[in-house]
């Protein structure tokens, strides 16, 4: 036989024998995303340590149904729901986010940036719950029991049926939920707690997934609510495996400004309830504190009309929430003129200033412009547009709006000004904290009716808006 015979031979062997010959040899599996070789760090997620070797396809299912089931299979209507009902926490704003409050079983991870307060608010959740009685076991790997037990006190959260271990061992912890049998199971955090039958350090991809997977079916099988802290990375999202984020039942996201005594607490994922609903919590000196109504933090005390300003109500999960917006307007001898913003989107002032210079007729190339919001408020909602270029339009020209004037609606790059969505909810908020103008889009009144005391004027284009917002008493021009 030739040699080009044979390897045209052993080529076709290797082929009809099931090489792995053309087919890539690790998977990542967070992404499946697949390679030839080894790396240490996935191409696609990104993420460390997720790349393994991938074993190939099998000649037939592995799995028999050996395994005893845990009853039969029974008709929907029969199954008990009571033992599924959500039982209130005793914090309001945290049960309004979760759907009510925990499920028995129900796995929540609560994740943010350092100092935002999530052991604060954990630990007040936990003494709330064992001041009714119920036993609360708390596991801290981060500090001390004796430091738990000082942010214990100043938040008055001590309690006898309140059980605190510090415990980063992961059969330490399983130990404690056996022996204690409590109602309510704590733990902070995640990433610092590890199995010593899993290679690698706290915190790294196989240790967080053994964890977890661990306490989530303790949980289920023992029907008892869990709370898990975890960490964030650089950008916001939860550290360690996406898994975690899909066996968990609720993730919360902690969010505040370093420099601003607002918490929010979104539900990013929620098998009990709505993912629209945000709980709003006070930052203090003796700890978190429920805001049931925080719109007075985002409003100035300035008791004059001052140009430059002006108020929306922006609309958080279903939560409708007044915001202040200033803008100070300043000539400048730049040849680039300076743009600065807190708590406002860039992106969005730059655009608002094209629309004010082209279609408004205000003239901002020689000018800086500085906006800001009031109490550290986050505004990023298109609806906010109206009220900041209201906001600038008083600043540059030094008239400022109506008093109790109110203003949202979308700008257009034609100056048009455009619908938003809860228009009705925005009007009641604004009348309710004692507003009585408001300045809407064009066309705005045929789906919403203004409420009893308030002038609603219908803006056509920023150019109006800016008319309507200064004539006094709100009347139509």
């Amino acid at each position: 036989m030739s040699t080009t015979a044979a390897r045209a031979a052993t080529a076709g062997g290797r082929a009809s024998g099931g090489s792995r010959a053309g087919r890539p040899g690790y998977v990542c599996t967070e992404c499946g995303w697949t390679a030839a070789k080894w790396v240490g760090r996935c191409g696609e997620c990104q993420t460390w340590g997720s790349v393994v070797e991938d074993a190939g396809p099998t000649a037939g299912p592995r799995t028999v149904a050996t395994a005893p089931t845990r009853g039969p299979a029974r008709p929907i209507t029969a199954i008990d729901v009571e033992t599924a009902r959500a039982r209130p926490t005793g914090v309001g704003e945290l049960d309004r986010v979760l759907g009510g409050g925990l499920v028995p079983g129900a796995v929540v991870l609560v994740a943010g940036e350092p100092g935002v307060g999530k052991s604060t608010l954990l630990l007040d959740v936990a003494g709330r719950v064992a001041s009714a009685g119920r036993p609360v076991l708390y596991v801290t790997g981060e500090e001390s029991a004796g430091q738990v037990r000082l942010r214990a006190e100043r938040i008055g959260a001590l309690s006898p049926h309140l059980l605190l271990a510090a415990e980063t061992d992961l059969g330490a912890v399983l130990g404690h939920l056996e022996a204690t049998e409590p109602e309510l199971f704590v733990l902070d955090s995640v990433q610092t707690v590890a199995s010593v039958q899993v290679d690698g350090a706290p915190g790294g991809v196989g240790q967080v997934r053994e964890v977890a997977a661990a306490l989530i079916a303790a949980a289920k099988e023992r029907g008892i609510p869990a709370l898990l802290v975890g960490h964030v990375t650089k950008d916001g999202s939860v550290a360690g495996p996406r898994t975690l984020e899909h066996l968990v039942d609720v993730v919360c996201q902690v969010e505040g400004e370093r420099h601003s005594r607002l918490r929010l607490i979104r539900a990013s994922k929620n098998r009990y309830g709505a993912t629209d609903e945000v709980g709003c919590f006070d930052l203090t000196d003796t700890g978190v504190v429920e805001l049931p109504d925080p719109s007075g933090l985002f409003l100035s005390t300035t008791v004059h009309d001052v140009p430059g300003t002006c108020v929306t109500v922006t609309l958080e999960g279903r939560r409708p929430l007044a915001a202040e917006i200033q803008a100070l307007v300043a000539p400048t001898l730049l040849s680039n003129p300076r743009r600065t913003t807190s708590g406002l989107d860039s992106s969005r002032l730059a655009m608002v200033l094209a629309v004010l210079q082209r279609r408004g007729g205000v003239p901002m190339g020689d000018k800086d412009v500085y906006a800001s919001t009031v109490g550290g408020a986050r505004v990023v909602e298109p609806a906010a547009d109206l009220a900041l270029a209201l906001a600038v339009a008083g600043s540059a020209d030094d008239v400022p709006v109506v008093p109790g004037l109110v203003a949202f609606g979308e700008v257009g790059l034609a100056g048009e000004v455009r619908a938003v969505v809860g228009l009705q909810r925005r009007l009641a908020e604004a009348r309710r904290l004692g507003f009585r103008v408001a300045v809407v889009p064009a066309g705005a009144l045929a789906e919403a009716s203004a409420p009893e005391g308030m002038t609603v004027l219908e803006a056509r284009d920023v150019r109006h808006a800016v008319r309507l917002a200064r004539t006094p008493g709100g009347q139509k021009d």
